[in-house]
């Protein structure tokens, strides 16, 4: 690969990377509008078939999207610490924002009264976990219970979805199951704990890499298969996210005033500001791409 192509393929891994940390915002969507959706499910799906081509074809990407996720980690530690409010607004109106694109173009693919049963089953879920008493800021630290170690696979499996499914935000499904600030946390905690630390982000990265192979496999299976229901049920996850963000939050562990006059004020103008930044990005993806339909089930 040429140094030209190698800073090209980094440059759209960090946009994707930079997406896959911030909530509301879609790995998946970044790479449908740098036209290399397809060829990031295929070369994660032929990675054993064709090794060499897949490999070089996924290094500068994968390089790229860790270089961005280090670049944003703190400035996201620090704000949705101090000001969770406005954060999660902010998070909210970027999922808003891309809802009109994405029900274009499920609508495309027709609907059926079954199609309410793929749209009910993922909000449900993600509203009625919210509910269940132990939800939170999970603990990571060196007293997590033993089958939290096993939970974290399966939690890293959850958050590939930042990249394989467009419109889905894994981070922001982290961020409903209690383990997003937790996860910052732990980064944070490596000076001080770093065998511990270390063994959690390292269980949480192979969660990542399996979900990766997995999920890709069952995206492109379910986009043939099944392009109606599974879009349908995509819309689901995405409407049932907005609400669940807030109702999943840990409010009485941050130590800020998390609804004062002034954190609501700035919260409502982030939230417009995100909705019509992800409505301007999302329709000029459409724009730019609707001349070469690039979906694997198009």
């Amino acid at each position: 690969m040429k140094a030209k192509e190698f800073f090209k393929s980094f440059g759209m891994g960090a946009a994707v990377g930079a997406a896959m940390i911030i909530p509301g915002v879609s790995g998946g969507t970044i790479a449908v509008l740098f036209n290399i959706y397809d060829k990031l499910i295929n070369a994660i799906s032929d990675l054993r078939k064709d090794f060499k081509n897949s490999f070089f074809f996924l290094l500068p990407i994968v390089l790229g999207a860790v270089a961005a996720v280090i670049a944003a980690y703190f400035p996201l530690k620090f704000f949705i610490n101090r000001a969770p409010l406005p954060t999660l607004m902010l998070f909210a109106g970027l999922m808003v924002g891309s809802f009109p694109k994405m029900f274009k173009d499920t609508i495309k693919k027709g609907f059926k009264k079954t199609d309410v049963i793929a749209i009910i089953l993922p909000l449900a879920f993600l509203v009625g976990i919210c509910f269940v008493p132990s939800l939170g800021n999970v603990n990571l630290g060196a007293d997590m219970p033993v089958w939290g170690y096993f939970v974290l696979i399966l939690i890293g499996a959850v958050a590939s979805c930042a990249l394989v499914v467009p419109g889905v935000s894994g981070s922001m499904l982290l961020l409903i199951f209690g383990y997003y600030t937790s996860i910052l946390n732990t980064v944070s905690a490596l000076k001080v704990d770093f065998g511990h630390s270390i063994l959690v982000l390292a269980l949480f990265g192979i969660g990542l890499i399996v979900g990766f192979f997995s999920i890709a496999k069952l995206m492109k299976f379910l986009l043939h298969k099944f392009p109606r229901g599974t879009s349908w049920a995509i819309i689901g996850f995405v409407v049932g996210s907005i609400p669940a963000i807030f109702l999943s939050f840990d409010w009485a562990a941050e130590g800020v005033p998390a609804f004062s006059s002034l954190h609501m004020a700035a919260g409502a103008l982030l939230c417009i500001f995100g909705l019509i930044a992800s409505f301007a990005f999302t329709a000029y993806a459409d724009a730019r791409n609707e001349k070469k339909p690039h979906m694997l089930n198009e």
